[in-house]
């Protein structure tokens, strides 16, 4: 009795052994490889995080994620300004900093997580939208409160959207095209082409990658 319980666990054991050895060979080894394969054959880019390299072939970011440029934090600053001689994204707390460089660094993200009738979401916007109308009015060129675009003065839901209105770059133009010394027509028409439509005509708004401009900005100015 005792032998035949204990041929009977052995077996039960071994076929439990064999089980784990073939799933973890399935499961483990060759379903990664083959997703692996697949991705890497017909989805490589976005396989590999939707890169965006310079012109160097240098990555500095990807598409997916957005990206401040800002100057480097002062002494007694607690937010540090933004640099004006790039295009800049949506407002945001959760985006790392970068100027086009390796100092991209995601620290976190998230929504204000505030109501629409809120104080201090209300107050916000009122001071974002000031700072936009005097950071990109110029010498020749006046921005009006009337013009600036909603996405200039809210964060997206996550805080990481790559992307601003084509309004909101069209804003930026004369400021950017002053402070790089640029023609105000090249710019642009750096805008213009890096605004990607809807999604078949009709899902989603048009749009502009922040980073891919800036990007194409920087390769202009050094032309």
């Amino acid at each position: 009795m005792t032998h035949t319980s204990v041929s009977s666990t052995a077996r039960v054991l071994g076929a439990g052994l064999r089980a784990l050895l073939a799933l973890t060979l399935v499961c483990g080894v060759l379903y990664p490889l083959a997703v692996t394969g697949i991705a890497q054959t017909l989805f490589r880019d976005r396989a590999n995080g939707s890169e965006i390299t310079d012109s160097g072939g240098q990555v500095v970011g990807s598409s997916l994620i957005g990206q401040r440029y800002d100057l480097p934090l002062k002494k007694g600053e607690e937010t540090p300004a933004p640099d004006l001689r790039w295009f800049q994204p949506r407002p945001s707390n959760g985006l790392g900093a970068n100027s086009v460089n390796t100092r991209y660094e995601l620290i976190l993200s998230g929504a204000t997580n505030r109501s629409g009738d809120n104080e201090e979401l209300i107050g916000w916007v009122k001071a974002a939208k000031a700072a936009v109308v005097k950071d990109n009015s110029t010498a020749t060129h006046t921005v009006r409160p009337a013009d600036v675009p909603p996405d200039a003065v809210t964060s997206s839901g996550s805080g990481l959207d790559p992307h601003i209105s084509p309004a909101y770059a069209e804003l930026q133009v004369h400021r950017v095209a002053e402070r790089n010394g640029l023609d105000v027509r090249k710019v642009e028409h750096l805008v213009e082409t890096h605004t990607t439509d809807r999604l078949l005509g009709f899902l989603g708004e048009p749009r502009v990658n922040v980073l891919e401009l800036n990007v194409a900005l920087r390769d202009l100015s050094r032309a």
